[in-house]
Formats: C-alpha cells, sequence, structure tokens
C-alpha cells in the first residue's frame, strides 16, 4: 500500500487528507444522531431517479414475484436508502471504537463458534455478505476476538476512497488480501490458523463461478471459497450483522457449515457453492431491507439468446445447451440440498457455441 500511496497525484493525496479529516469530524457525532442523519440522507436519495434506483427495484421484483407489487418494492427501495445512508454515518465510529466503547455499537451471539473451528488448527473462514454493516462487524469482531484476521476486497477504483478505506479496515490489526491473485497469501493466513473473511453475494465471470440458485434465479457465484475449504479442510462458519431496534448491530455467528465432499471435485465444488449462497439467502429474506440491492448481481446470465432473438424468461435446458456446457451450475446434485431451498429459474435453451462465442456472451 506504501508503495501504492507513493504513486498517487499530489491532488490525491490532498483528497485522502480532507477526506480522512471529514470522516474523523462525523466521528465526534453521538452514534445515534449519526445514524439520524444518515437516515434522513438516504431518504432524501431516495427521492432522486438514480440508476441504482432502477437497478434496486428492479432486483426486488425479479426475487419476490407476485408476492412483492412495485408500490411495495418502492417503499423497500427508501428503507434501504435509509438503512444504507444511516451506515454511511456509521462507518467514521470506527476510527473511535475502543473495546470499552464497543457495547454501543454492537453485541455478538455465539462467537464461541469462531473459536471452536480455530481450534482445529487450520485457520477458518469467514462467510459473510454485504449485509447490515459489514464494516462495523468486521471492525467489531477483529477487535474483540480476532485481531489477527484478515479480510478479502476488490481494491477501490479512487485511490484517495482506497486509502480511507484501507486505515479503516486496518485499524485493529485486520490484514486486507487484494480479490484478485490472492490466493497465496489466503493459505498463508489459513497456515497461520488465523481467520479470513470473504463476502460471497457478488456477481463474477461465469469462468470464474458457478450458477446457484439465490432469491430464485441462477446466479453466478465465485467458486474460490469452495475451492479452497475443500482443498484446505478449513472450517467454514457464517457470519452476519443485524440491525437492532437500539441501533447497535447483533453479530451472529452461525453454526460451522458442513461441506459436501463426494469425491467428484466438480460437483462438490458446485454443492458447496449453492450451500453458502442459500445461507446468505436465508438472511436476505428475513430482512430484504438491510442487503445490498442496488449491485447487479444476476448480470452474468447462464445463456445466450439466439441473434437476433430475445431470451425467454424460462423453459427448459436442452443437452448440448450453455448451462449443461459449463459445468451443471444451475445446481447439479440437489439431492443433497436441504429442504426448503430457493427454486432456480431454469435458464433458455441454446445450441453448443464456440469458446470464444461463450465468453462473448457470459459476461452479460
Amino acid at each position: 500500500m506504501k508503495e501504492r500511496s507513493a504513486r498517487e497525484r499530489p491532488s490525491a493525496r490532498w483528497i485522502y487528507k480532507g477526506f480522512s479529516r471529514l470522516v474523523h469530524l462525523l466521528a465526534r457525532i453521538p452514534f445515534p444522531v449519526s445514524q439520524k442523519l444518515g437516515r434522513g440522507m438516504g431518504g432524501l436519495f431516495a427521492r432522486i431517479p438514480l440508476k441504482r434506483r432502477r437497478v434496486a427495484v428492479e432486483n426486488l421484483l425479479a426475487s419476490f414475484g407476485p408476492a412483492l407489487s412495485r408500490t411495495e418494492a418502492e417503499r423497500m427501495y427508501r428503507r434501504l436508502m435509509g438503512h444504507f445512508g444511516a451506515m454511511l454515518f456509521e462507518l467514521p465510529h470506527i476510527f473511535t471504537m475502543t473495546e470499552r466503547s464497543l457495547a454501543r455499537y454492537a453485541v455478538f451471539d455465539h462467537p464461541e463458534r469462531m473459536e471452536q473451528a480455530l481450534a482445529k488448527g487450520k485457520g477458518c473462514f469467514i462467510l459473510t455478505a454485504h449485509f447490515g454493516n459489514w464494516e462495523l462487524m468486521s471492525a467489531a469482531t477483529c477487535l474483540r476476538y480476532a485481531p489477527n484476521a484478515a479480510v478479502v476486497a476488490r481494491p477501490m477504483d479512487f485511490p484517495p476512497l482506497e486509502r480511507l478505506f484501507m486505515d479503516l479496515r486496518t485499524r485493529f490489526g485486520t490484514e486486507v488480501i487484494p480479490k484478485d491473485h490472492g490466493m497465496r497469501r489466503i493459505i498463508r493466513v489459513l497456515r497461520e490458523n488465523r481467520p479470513v473473511g470473504i463476502l460471497l453475494d457478488q456477481n463474477v465471470d461465469w469462468y470464474a463461478g458457478v450458477f446457484v440458485p439465490f432469491m430464485g434465479r441462477p446466479a453466478c457465484t465465485n467458486k474460490g471459497l469452495a475451492l479452497m475449504a475443500l482443498k484446505t479442510g478449513t472450517p467454514v462458519v457464517p457470519i452476519y450483522a443485524l440491525r437492532q431496534p437500539d441501533g447497535r448491530y447483533r453479530v451472529v455467528f452461525e453454526e460451522e457449515v458442513h461441506l459436501c465432499v463426494t469425491g467428484d471435485k466438480t460437483r462438490d465444488v458446485e454443492e458447496n457453492t449453492r450451500i453458502f449462497t442459500e445461507i446468505i439467502e436465508s438472511w436476505v429474506r428475513r430482512h430484504p431491507e438491510q442487503w445490498f440491492w442496488f449491485h447487479r448481481r444476476w448480470k452474468t446470465r447462464p445463456f445466450c439468446p439466439l441473434p437476433g432473438a430475445d431470451a425467454p424468461p424460462g423453459g427448459r435446458t436442452e443437452p448440448g445447451s450453455l448451462v449443461e456446457s459449463s459445468g451443471r451450475g444451475s445446481g447439479q446434485g440437489s439431492s443433497a440440498a436441504p429442504s426448503g431451498r430457493a427454486p432456480a429459474a431454469e435458464a433458455a435453451a441454446v445450441p453448443t457455441l464456440s469458446p470464444f462465442e461463450r465468453s462473448t456472451c457470459m459476461k452479460g
């Protein structure tokens, strides 16, 4: 990070300093007042016809179907903006958070589950998502239970903001591992018996993931966590932070995930990725107003429309179709799935494509 900072333009350094001073000033505002200001700002921005407003509303409608009208989706969007507005004003308080003041911000449910996983001596994967306030959850967990933890994150495109978030994420000793080409560093952290946090609710290109059901539709999901957990035998513990009525966050450590291991690598990667995604979906369905609906989660599609024709919204997948040839991504191995899982939307049938055509259309 120091090498990167040294290459920054002087203007970027001044912007970073300005951001840093503003954030530390906001940290002086009492936490409940910060949340109220953030909700108010979120409510104002909800009235602006932003591009991401359309993305969020359409995602909500497509995910909940007839159970959610457009009016209700718009209302949910306003609640969503209020939540993330409050979250934005909560982040500066990480810079003033201490062990003594931690109870003002978070309470913990079953942290012993992570400790039990680490007792196996293989490190621990923390499965989480862009849900609640994941930044505050990471800081609070590291402060109380895991000062030597690591998180996997994609560097931001704007250098001053990247520096500011690096300061925030490393405040309590957390190591930040770049998302791209970070495999060796992750393995090293696991060998040192440290926890590694991975957010698994973002869209990826077809070659980096597998298609699994998420909110009733096939979503291309990063297969890296499943690959590493299967290869190393590292326990996977889901953790999420849920906003409570009193303004604090309840950080919930769920039970260790029982991995599916059949000896068929392709099937195991797909099935475990499906299990991880199903866990995240359970959080989103219970509290949809606290998940990041602005993201184009279903951008990468498991089908390619024929030239000059729109792809139908549903239909059966025929032999030789792209979904089948790309690794049974829509959920093979479902016989091992727990009951109650969300049904996957079936992909449209398409003819077999060349590798070049495949890479072209799968990027959405």
